[in-house]
């Protein structure tokens, strides 16, 4: 028998499932790459915002040195923006290394995490890469019941996610209803709050969580560039948390992380209110578009708060291969979401408005 090599908890590990490259799509079915649309990975249909591009043009003179391991200059842009010291920031490679990060920082093998049903995969990802128990509560609503994570939390647990709004269902828990949750969780128990979407809430459901991190040592606090910033391709992420935590997470952070055109683009970004707001008018709209097709078709969808939507595409547990095979056959690429144990429904993000036509007509075709 070939010898095995590594832990069995990281044989165990199914690895991440990426959407579909619009490349692999064309190769696959012979499809022209123009006429293709993605709208599987909640990326932001605008792209680059103009003012990185620029930043990123400057910086180019300086890449054959190594980028500021410390990020000084992004720190301090993030630190203005969000009211706290530059030494309660670590910075990450997209929001899945902070993520990551914190499994490593805080978990031993053995102990337990905490996350919820249909949460985002990377908190499964992490747990085993540690060798860790998890501990998934039962969702409510396709969203988080705190009431039943906060009973759930064992003596050994020393993580929990939250993912607000979650990822990939869209739903959403309010500011009360979160500090609540952070007054009941034990102090030894490390909570991160996982916030890729944030900059897509409606202003009435806007919250400033990072000044939470002033009340709660407990707290790291997650963001990306990756969506309503539109550096995807660039993988920025960073976490707000107290400096007991940033000093373990910066202990287990690799010292070049975030690259130098990845910092010069987000400090431009994270100043682009303009190209925020327009995301934000675009996402709104494009919600609507979505929901009022669905309601016409008869079709089952959660009501969402990031830029995508998850929809019930048929009532057998082939439904959402065989609807997502239909849509790729007609250059549409969405997200079959089977792998979260939703094997009727696709998440669809939320794109331009010819985009999203593209994507309707397709699926109308698709169902019938």
């Amino acid at each position: 028998m070939p010898k095995q090599f590594g832990p069995e908890y990281v044989r165990a590990i199914a690895p991440y499932q990426a959407g579909k490259p619009i490349a692999e799509v064309a190769r696959e079915f012979g499809l022209d790459e123009a006429s293709i649309v993605k709208l599987a990975s909640n990326e932001n249909p605008f792209g680059v915002p103009e003012s990185s591009k620029q930043a990123m043009a400057a910086a180019v003179a300086d890449l054959g040195r190594y980028p500021d391991a410390n990020g000084f200059e992004l720190k301090a842009a993030l630190a203005a923006r969000y009211d706290v010291p530059a030494d309660w920031i670590t910075l990450g490679n997209g929001s899945n290394d902070i993520l990551e990060i914190a499994a490593h920082a805080f978990v031993q093998g053995g102990q337990s995490v905490v996350y919820s049903q249909y949460s985002f995969a990377v908190y499964a990802l992490a747990t085993q890469g540690v060798g860790a128990r998890a501990i998934v509560v039962p969702a409510r609503d396709y969203g988080h019941d705190l009431d039943a994570m906060a009973a759930a939390i064992d003596a050994d647990t020393r993580l929990l996610f939250i993912a607000n709004p979650n990822n990939p269902t869209g739903t959403f828990i309010g500011a009360a209803a979160i500090e609540a949750f952070l007054q009941r969780v034990p102090s030894h128990v490390v909570v991160v709050l996982d916030e890729a979407y944030n900059e897509f809430l409606a202003p009435d459901d806007q919250f400033e969580s990072a000044q939470w991190v002033r009340k709660y040592p407990n707290l790291v606090v997650s963001r990306t560039f990756s969506k309503a910033y539109g550096l995807a391709g660039l993988r920025v992420g960073f976490a707000i948390a107290q400096p007991p935590l940033t000093d373990l997470m910066n202990r287990i952070r690799q010292p070049f992380n975030v690259n130098s055109l990845a910092q010069a683009a987000a400090i431009a970004a994270l100043n682009d209110r303009a190209f925020l707001e327009q995301g934000a008018r675009n996402n709104a709209a494009g919600y609507q578009q979505f929901v009022e097709a669905f309601d016409a078709l008869g079709l089952e969808y959660v009501p969402s708060h990031g830029n995508f939507v998850l929809v019930r595409v048929g009532a057998d547990d082939q439904a959402g291969a065989r609807v997502n095979l239909a849509l790729l056959k007609q250059g549409v690429i969405v997200r079959p979401v089977g792998n979260y144990g939703l094997p009727q429904w696709l998440r669809i993000s939320i794109g331009l408005p010819q985009e999203n036509a593209v994507f309707l007509a397709a699926l109308t075709t698709a169902l019938a």
